[in-house]
């Protein structure tokens, strides 16, 4: 499956369960995760889509790091159902994150 359809099919899943999705970009930064989510209480998480079976280049990964370093959770999906995964764990309110 491509990375835009996985995208699109986990974005649609986080929309229907209420979370806010912005496609990230920073001009100043390149590497940022894909996709920017907000859950209702306010916590922010990224997913950085991919391909099935590829890998964030060293840069992303570089990047994913920094962001983790500051306490943000960064994910990394080649699938929809890895996606879902993340969305119904880490996008629920009550979510432990």
């Amino acid at each position: 499956m491509l990375e835009k359809q996985i995208e699109a099919s986990v974005c649609d899943y986080a929309k229907e369960r209420g979370l806010l999705v912005y496609k990230f970009t920073s001009p100043n930064r390149m590497a940022v995760p894909d996709r920017m989510f907000v859950r209702r209480d306010g916590v922010i998480f990224f997913i950085e889509f991919k391909r099935e079976n590829m890998k964030p280049t060293p840069a992303q990964d570089r990047e994913h790091n920094r962001l983790r370093g500051h306490m943000i959770n960064v994910f990394v999906v080649d699938d929809v159902t890895t996606g879902k995964w993340v969305i119904d764990t880490f996008g629920r309110v009550n979510a432990d994150t």
